[in-house]
């Protein structure tokens, strides 16, 4: 009796080793049905993937160390599991390229499942195809050529100007706080426009508190509580852009804003929008806007104090348009920033691909899609680092050296093959022209205006999504009249 029980034993042990064996084995090698190979890689460990070394640190001129060592061993096209799902990464400008091109054919805008809950399930910027060409369309009216010329230039001068000037007579302070404030202080009248003051007040104050500071490894133990914090903000401005919903849609009145142009689209006869969706864009819109420009700024700012050189060839063309206007108190106009800052441009380009703001894009495979001789199975994620091709020697001399004039003389775009900074294809950043304007405005304001010095230099690191670990601390005084 006793022999027969451990033989039962045994035969339960074995068929459970050979059972967790088996399952160890399809988690490294995905069965997947279609014809052709999958790239090469690791899965990692079971359920956790390789999500552990995706999200460790490094240095902000630095591609990071999961990136570099797979590329070593498999190319630059591999496969992994990361944040519970299968995912192909590539790091060759000429593929990330033609997969933006492929957008809605073979493949589609996805994103990890913490982003969706964050920023909200009834978010129209998790749409694709035609739903998302509509979106585009209305938020152009808002932040593309035409609205930034006729409607924002001018509140972004005369905000950034005001708030310098407060800034100067308060010592040192945090510039991507102050740029983040300057922004949201004339997004949130340009979004709605009839808030009483104490609404008002109390939606920019969510807009600051709901951040982006929350993209970074999940095994952080601050993590968690910014996102706890992050959704406390979300369900506080939802709930004034809610009211101010209510209110309009009630009183019928026209205020010339961004929440009247929603509700004529919503009015419309098979309307994409509801008021779910009119409210989640609003409030993507006013986080956005400040979050990662102010970023921006504050990164370019740094990089500039570090390389007089720079610093003093942008502020020698800024002071030649400040010699020919006529009314020297009246900001950046529309022709100086399209047809006089050739050398502020070069400067935001090259600051913007040092920054790699958008290190890491996500994408699905609609279908079976051949790469490079590989398969990438249906429903895959496909995760493309335009920050790999950034820092390419074989593309940029010397890639970690902030070099303005190596775009001397060339495409100035927002996208090209080799600079992505905005993303590519149709689901390019639809806020790319307003924040290389807001930029450019509060560069021209800066250094036209004041002096400044760096009190605290601005310090980041990567997960592999940028992480300011110390802001930007500085004092600026008023220039001496010559």
């Amino acid at each position: 009796m006793m022999s027969f029980m451990w033989n039962i034993e045994v035969l339960v042990i074995a068929l459970v080793v050979v059972r967790i064996s088996h399952w160890l084995y399809q988690w490294s090698n995905p069965n997947v049905r279609c014809s052709g190979k999958l790239p090469p890689g690791s899965m990692g460990f079971p359920l956790i993937g390789e999500t552990v070394d995706f999200f460790k640190p490094c240095g902000f001129l630095e591609i990071p160390s999961f990136f570099q060592n797979r590329m070593q061993r498999y190319g630059s096209l591999f496969r992994t599991n990361i944040m519970g799902s299968k995912t192909v990464i590539c790091t060759d400008s000429d593929v990330i390229f033609e997969i933006f091109r492929q957008e809605n054919q073979s493949f589609e805008h996805s994103y990890p499942d913490v982003f969706v809950k964050v920023l909200g399930k009834d978010n129209l910027f998790f749409k694709t195809g035609d739903i998302h060409k509509h979106l585009k369309k209305t938020t152009m009216h808002l932040i593309g050529s035409e609205g930034l010329k006729i409607n924002m230039i001018r509140s972004m001068n005369q905000a950034t100007r005001q708030h310098l000037n407060w800034k100067a007579s308060e010592g040192t302070f945090d510039l991507r706080d102050a740029v983040s404030s300057l922004i949201s202080s004339y997004m949130t009248t340009k979004l709605i426009s009839n808030l009483k003051t104490e609404s008002r007040a109390k939606l920019i104050d969510h807009f600051k508190a709901f951040n982006l500071d929350w993209i970074r490894s999940p095994f952080a133990p601050s993590t968690w509580k910014i996102i706890y914090d992050v959704l406390k903000a979300r369900k506080g401005a939802m709930q004034v852009i809610k009211e101010a919903l209510k209110k309009r849609k009630e009183s019928r009145e026209q205020h010339g804003d961004f929440l009247d142009t929603l509700l004529e689209e919503m009015e419309k006869e098979g309307s994409i929008y509801d008021e779910a969706s009119v409210i989640n864009l609003l409030l993507t819109i006013g986080v956005i806007s400040k979050d990662t420009t102010s970023v921006a700024t504050a990164l370019m700012v740094n990089l500039l104090f570090k390389n007089p050189k720079v610093l003093t060839e942008l502020k020698r063309e800024h002071e030649a348009i400040l010699q020919k206007r006529e009314d020297k108190e009246a900001g950046v106009s529309w022709e100086d920033y399209k047809y006089n800052m050739t050398f502020t441009n070069m400067v935001i380009n090259e600051s913007l691909r040092l920054s790699n703001l958008g290190s890491i894009l996500f994408r699905k495979a609609l279908k079976d899609v051949e790469i490079k001789g590989y398969i990438i199975p249906a429903g895959w994620i496909v995760a493309v680092a335009p920050s790999v091709v950034h820092y390419n020697s074989q593309i940029y001399e010397k890639p970690l050296d902030f070099n303005p004039w190596r775009w001397e003389g060339k495409d100035l775009r927002s996208v090209t093959k080799t600079l992505m900074v905005f993303g590519g294809g149709t689901r390019q950043c639809v806020g790319a022209d307003f924040a290389k304007l807001q930029m450019t405005v509060f560069l021209h304001h800066l250094v036209t205006t004041y002096d400044f010095s760096v009190v605290q230099a601005c310090e980041m690191t990567r997960t592999p999504f940028p992480c300011i670990t110390k802001d930007l601390l500085i004092n600026i005084s008023p220039k001496s009249p010559k």
